[in-house]
């Protein structure tokens, strides 16, 4: 299966694609996602767990530590440069996180088919706990990503 043109670069490509969704996922500017790396199929990102991101009991909250995992796995499944939606997802917490703690979530690739692809996303602590653990499916939608790579307004609050 080839996703590229025959004169492009996949590491360029996936780099490129990283930085537009890094720039333009609302979700993750919002809770302070970084895009550390991007190579085709994988990334890693980190966030740093924020007082907003607290659960009642002052733990972070499963939904930030998801947000994170699923922002990797959206990175690491369109960085061929095919447009990839998610089909299903699923996270296991085996460890708590808490304020303060920079949270790194690892994706990579564990099969990438013409029309599907599956995903296996860890998320851990600086420290090294592991906090989550996500696989997730998603469907190729035989199209390229290039097109929807236009910057949005920054006042767009849609």
């Amino acid at each position: 299966m080839n996703d590229q043109k025959p004169d492009s670069n996949p590491d360029l490509e996936a780099e490129r694609v990283g930085r537009w969704l890094e720039q333009e996922d609302r979700l993750a500017r919002l809770l302070g996602m970084e895009l550390v790396k991007v190579t085709p199929g994988a990334c890693q990102v980190r966030m740093v767990v924020g007082p907003d991101m607290l659960n009642a009991v002052g733990l972070t909250h499963g939904g930030a530590t998801y947000a994170l995992a699923d922002f990797a796995f959206a990175v690491a499944s369109n960085s061929h440069g095919t447009v990839a939606v998610a089909l299903a997802t699923q996270m296991s917490y085996p460890a708590a996180s808490r304020l303060g703690d920079t949270l790194i979530a690892e994706a990579r690739e564990v099969s990438r088919g013409e029309r599907t692809g599956l995903y296996a996303i860890e998320v851990r602590t600086a420290k090294n706990k592991l906090v989550g653990h996500f696989s997730g499916t998603v469907f190729r939608r035989g199209e390229p990503i290039a097109p929807w790579m236009k910057p949005t307004n920054p006042g767009d609050k849609s």
